[in-house]
Protein backbone atom coordinates (compact mmCIF):
# COMPACT_ATOMS: atom_id res chain seq x y z
CA UNK A 1 0.00 0.00 0.00
CA UNK A 2 2.81 2.43 0.84
CA UNK A 3 4.43 1.85 -2.54
CA UNK A 4 1.16 2.79 -4.23
CA UNK A 5 0.89 6.03 -2.27
CA UNK A 6 4.51 6.95 -3.02
CA UNK A 7 3.95 6.21 -6.70
CA UNK A 8 0.75 8.26 -6.71
CA UNK A 9 2.57 11.19 -5.06
CA UNK A 10 5.32 11.03 -7.69
CA UNK A 11 2.71 11.01 -10.45
CA UNK A 12 0.94 13.98 -8.85
CA UNK A 13 4.20 15.93 -8.61
CA UNK A 14 5.03 15.18 -12.25
CA UNK A 15 1.53 16.21 -13.29
CA UNK A 16 1.86 19.46 -11.34
CA UNK A 17 5.13 20.23 -13.13
CA UNK A 18 3.53 19.44 -16.50
CA UNK A 19 0.52 21.64 -15.72
CA UNK A 20 2.77 24.52 -14.70
CA UNK A 21 4.81 24.17 -17.89
CA UNK A 22 1.61 24.06 -19.98
CA UNK A 23 0.31 27.21 -18.25
CA UNK A 24 3.58 29.02 -18.98
CA UNK A 25 3.40 27.97 -22.64
CA UNK A 26 -0.24 29.04 -22.89
CA UNK A 27 0.60 32.48 -21.51
CA UNK A 28 2.98 32.99 -24.44
CA UNK A 29 0.64 32.04 -27.29
CA UNK A 30 -1.45 34.45 -29.31
CA UNK A 31 -4.54 33.54 -31.29
CA UNK A 32 -6.52 35.52 -33.83
CA UNK A 33 -10.29 35.43 -33.80
CA UNK A 34 -12.07 36.34 -37.03
CA UNK A 35 -15.56 37.50 -37.96
CA UNK A 36 -17.29 38.69 -41.09
CA UNK A 37 -15.00 36.75 -43.38
CA UNK A 38 -11.92 38.45 -41.94
CA UNK A 39 -13.43 41.93 -41.83
CA UNK A 40 -12.68 42.01 -38.09
CA UNK A 41 -9.73 40.33 -36.37
CA UNK A 42 -9.04 40.24 -32.63
CA UNK A 43 -5.70 38.99 -31.30
CA UNK A 44 -5.67 37.62 -27.74
CA UNK A 45 -2.92 36.11 -25.62
CA UNK A 46 -3.30 32.84 -23.78
CA UNK A 47 -4.10 34.92 -20.71
CA UNK A 48 -7.08 36.46 -22.52
CA UNK A 49 -5.38 39.84 -22.90
CA UNK A 50 -6.35 41.71 -26.04
CA UNK A 51 -3.26 42.61 -28.08
CA UNK A 52 -4.78 43.92 -31.29
CA UNK A 53 -8.08 44.68 -32.99
CA UNK A 54 -8.21 45.16 -36.76
CA UNK A 55 -11.39 46.43 -38.38
CA UNK A 56 -11.83 46.72 -42.13
CA UNK A 57 -12.70 50.34 -42.97
CA UNK A 58 -15.81 49.23 -44.85
CA UNK A 59 -17.32 48.02 -41.56
CA UNK A 60 -17.02 51.44 -39.89
CA UNK A 61 -19.95 52.79 -41.94
CA UNK A 62 -22.30 50.53 -39.96
CA UNK A 63 -21.45 50.88 -36.25
CA UNK A 64 -23.98 48.26 -35.14
CA UNK A 65 -22.53 45.68 -37.50
CA UNK A 66 -19.01 46.64 -36.39
CA UNK A 67 -19.96 46.03 -32.75
CA UNK A 68 -21.43 42.63 -33.60
CA UNK A 69 -18.38 41.63 -35.62
CA UNK A 70 -15.94 42.71 -32.88
CA UNK A 71 -17.90 40.67 -30.32
CA UNK A 72 -17.97 37.65 -32.65
CA UNK A 73 -14.23 37.90 -33.38
CA UNK A 74 -13.47 38.20 -29.67
CA UNK A 75 -15.60 35.14 -28.91
CA UNK A 76 -13.89 33.23 -31.71
CA UNK A 77 -10.48 34.02 -30.20
CA UNK A 78 -11.65 33.00 -26.71
CA UNK A 79 -12.96 29.70 -28.07
CA UNK A 80 -9.62 29.03 -29.78
CA UNK A 81 -7.70 29.73 -26.56
CA UNK A 82 -10.03 27.50 -24.56
CA UNK A 83 -9.58 24.66 -27.05
CA UNK A 84 -5.80 25.03 -26.99
CA UNK A 85 -5.81 25.21 -23.19
CA UNK A 86 -7.90 22.06 -22.94
CA UNK A 87 -5.63 20.20 -25.35
CA UNK A 88 -2.46 21.21 -23.50
CA UNK A 89 -3.88 20.46 -20.07
CA UNK A 90 -5.08 17.04 -21.26
CA UNK A 91 -1.55 16.32 -22.45
CA UNK A 92 -0.11 17.58 -19.14
CA UNK A 93 -2.30 15.25 -17.11
CA UNK A 94 -1.95 12.22 -19.39
CA UNK A 95 -1.68 9.03 -17.43
CA UNK A 96 -3.04 10.56 -14.23
CA UNK A 97 -6.65 9.64 -13.57
CA UNK A 98 -8.74 12.73 -12.91
CA UNK A 99 -12.11 12.65 -11.18
CA UNK A 100 -15.04 13.36 -13.53
CA UNK A 101 -15.84 17.05 -13.77
CA UNK A 102 -12.46 18.19 -12.41
CA UNK A 103 -11.09 21.02 -14.49
CA UNK A 104 -7.52 22.23 -14.82
CA UNK A 105 -5.92 24.58 -14.13
CA UNK A 106 -7.23 24.61 -10.58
Amino acid sequence: MRGNIAQLMQQAQKMQENVQRAQEELAKIEVVGNAGGGMVNVTLTGRMECRKVRIDPSVIADPEMAEDLVAAAFNDAVNKINAESQARMSAATAGMPMPPGMKLPF
